[in-house]
């Protein structure tokens, strides 16, 4: 309901594998914070980009998502022959690419990916936690959790929430 919509983009090298690639929402966080520098250190390439929150409000949060990853193929220094995403819809591509539901728990790469930006996203949040301290954004990180609703229901809405997302636009109809 908070902040950006974060995505990446990563070729892996087949001569440097990572160990303990998988599903970013499986892995503590200590283990994805030590694998974010293992991907950065030892990928061919990798990119990390973003759809803001006024796009997410102006083009909604799907067709944000795959501008991001438009962004983020184009940001890789190396261009790829094809490109594997997560999920079940494409960004439009001038490049070959497939989409593979629950690909980050069956593509390395795909999982590498998820780890970037899981960790690019949560690194915005704590920011955005220290510049709002009344918000319990380390914990939630911008989620619709019962604690972020409660903030938002006594601290009000924040430039960061996303005016598009419910409760959020009900609250604003008021």
């Amino acid at each position: 309901m908070a902040g950006p919509v974060v995505v990446a983009a990563v070729i892996l090298d087949s001569n440097k594998p990572i160990d303990g690639l998988a599903d970013s929402k499986k892995l503590s966080e200590l283990k994805r914070n030590s694998l974010f520098e293992l991907i950065k250190e030892n990928s061919l390439s990798w990119s990390i980009a973003l759809a803001s929150i006024e796009e997410i409000d102006k083009i909604n949060i799907l067709q944000a998502t795959l501008l991001a990853m438009q962004r983020a193929v184009d940001g890789l220094h190396i261009q790829p022959d094809a490109v594997l995403i997560d999920g079940n819809k494409l960004p439009k591509l001038n490049i070959p690419a497939q989409a593979i539901v629950k690909g980050d728990s069956k593509i390395k790469a795909i999982s590498a990916a998820s780890i970037l930006a899981k960790v690019a996203r949560d690194k915005i949040m704590l920011d955005l936690a220290e510049q709002y301290p009344q918000f319990s954004f380390k914990q939630h990180k911008g989620y619709g959790t019962q604690q972020h609703l409660d903030e938002i229901a006594r601290f009000g809405i924040l430039d960061i929430h996303r005016k598009s997302f419910n409760p959020i636009r009900t609250m604003l109809l008021k």
